[in-house]
């Protein structure tokens, strides 16, 4: 099963906090980390990943903190995970060709790796405006409200 990292869902969640802030005004680590209940470390951690990959700026200072480096709707989904998770990988030989047994004989190896770039289009396809602009519904009591990725044409 595909799944992203804690790292990933977290700094999905601070670039969409970035992207809806009016007037594109910087936040701090912490106050991100304090809104989504999330370890202060390891929030300030992540952003240093985004900003090294200059997908976010920080700023020093008493109105210091993190804002976007470019507009919501130039950021992809996909850059935000690589940034943090490096290239999406569906099998171990995407990486590790030397490591399988199977590499010259696999009938699924090539398939699989179609899949993977099907993946990452549709990541790339979907901006973090697309993702921030999003209105949650809210749930009915005691009942879960199912997430959605897909494309509004």
């Amino acid at each position: 099963m595909l799944r992203l990292s804690k790292k990933a869902d977290y700094a999905l969640i601070a670039m969409k906090h970035l992207a809806i802030r009016p007037d594109a005004a910087s936040a701090s680590a912490r106050e991100i980390a304090e809104q989504y209940d999330i370890p202060i470390e390891l929030m300030a951690k992540v952003l240093q990943r985004l900003a090294r990959r200059g997908l976010v700026t920080s700023h020093q200072g008493t109105r210091g903190g993190y804002r976007l480096a470019r507009a919501a709707s130039i950021i992809s989904v996909a850059e935000i995970i690589q940034a943090i998770d490096g290239p999406l990988t569906v099998t171990a030989c995407s990486t590790e060709a030397e490591n399988c047994d199977q590499y010259a004989k696999c009938s699924v190896r090539d398939p699989l790796w179609r899949i993977r770039e099907r993946i990452v289009s549709a990541l790339d396809t979907c901006s973090l405006q697309e993702i921030s602009s999003e209105v949650p519904e809210m749930p009915m009591a005691g009942v879960a409200a199912p997430m959605s990725f897909t494309k509004k044409l």
